[in-house]
């Protein structure tokens, strides 16, 4: 009896035990993916940023540039520009003519807030997945270890040199943001001023310190 039930419990262990494993065919996606990109003097790419607001039944596409480098960030949409040097964050909106300095949110893992996460994402705290191989690239879902996080889901589609194709946020609030890239450089490099705010470049703009 009690070789029956150490067999059922060793049998059980093991099912759970590979359950927990990573899936060793993404997890090579990610790496290389992970390493081409931060290996580079700086990814620069354009996309398009589509916000599904499926309780409020809305859709709006916006168009986006971000150039991410070493921990350095600077992120142009429509609405704001945000430059990002490592320590300050400069938060700069047109339509008010406004410029907040605040300290980045690192626990704000949208690409939005911080861009850089979506080659370090699946390292700590996610379990990832190969789903299968489409036109576009190699789709990895990535489902977060914490169930108390605002996401449910994230996909990558990651192209055959490892480029980044497109990325979903699906919140468990029932929106999902799509970042559908256009273009993606790993050639370019950026001085560290590129990072900065320069308020000469925008004169007249009232600047607010939050920090």
């Amino acid at each position: 009896m009690k070789k029956a039930n150490f067999l059922v419990l060793f049998a059980f262990g093991v099912i759970i035990s590979a359950y927990g494993q990573q899936d060793p065919v993404a997890g090579k996606i990610l790496d290389r993916f992970s390493e081409k990109a931060l290996s580079a003097p700086a990814v620069t790419m354009t996309f398009d940023l589509t916000i599904i607001d499926t309780p409020e039944e809305t859709e709006e596409t916006l168009q986006g540039k971000a150039v991410i480098s070493e921990g350095k960030y600077k992120l142009e949409m429509p609405d704001n520009i945000i430059w990002f040097n490592g320590e300050a964050l400069w938060t700069y909106t047109p339509d008010v003519e406004e410029v907040t300095i605040s300290e980045p949110d690192t626990a704000d893992e949208t690409f939005v807030s911080n861009p850089e996460t979506l080659f370090t994402l699946y390292r700590e705290g996610y379990k990832y997945r190969f789903i299968e191989e489409s036109q576009e690239g190699r789709i990895i879902d990535l489902y977060p270890e914490d169930l108390t996080t605002e996401f449910s889901r994230i996909r990558l589609i990651i192209g055959k040199e490892a480029d980044l194709k497109e990325a979903e946020y699906r919140r468990k609030d029932g929106i999902t943001l799509f970042v559908k890239v256009k273009t993606y450089d790993l050639k370019k490099d950026y001085p560290a001023s590129f990072f900065l705010f320069d308020p000469a470049s925008y004169p007249g703009v009232e600047v607010i310190d939050m920090r």
